[in-house]
């Protein structure tokens, strides 16, 4: 895994955890619907189900902020060690250029407008940085 890799790995995560949240919320939407009624007037065969029909949503609701929690501390904790990993940078400019992009997920031009930089110049002081990068399982080397 190279350096620019390695530091999108939280942006990644951050969209499937957007994703498992757009998930949850439909199947809350989902557990909160009204099943349709039995409007045949026959009456259904003995082996109905004992249980409320949104009791199915409702595990897979649980099961599913469980998923989201175990992302978010990962997200958290992927953060913090590419934050650090930044952190060791020493020029500064490098340094923020980095943060912007890869703890805030700013795009490029607003980076250029938050460092008054060109586009231009934030690509160049980005490919600098990206050779600074010294990644965590290489100091064991």
């Amino acid at each position: 895994m190279n350096a620019k890799q390695y530091l999108k790995q939280a942006y990644r995560l951050n969209e499937l955890i957007n994703s498992d949240l757009a998930e949850l919320d439909q199947l809350k939407a989902l557990s909160r619907s009204v099943s349709s009624p039995n409007l045949s007037g026959m009456p259904s065969g003995g082996s109905r189900k004992q249980e409320a029909p949104f009791v199915n949503a409702v595990l897979k609701i649980v099961d599913l902020e469980k998923v989201i929690d175990a992302e978010i501390d990962r997200f958290v904790d992927l953060k913090k060690e590419i934050r650090e990993v930044i952190n060791q940078i020493p020029d500064n400019s490098q340094k923020l250029c980095l943060k912007l992009r890869y703890i805030q997920f700013l795009k490029w031009n607003v980076i250029a407008d938050e460092m008054d930089l060109s586009l231009k110049q934030v690509h160049r002081i980005h490919n600098e940085a990206l050779k600074n990068v010294k990644l965590p399982y290489m100091e064991t080397k």
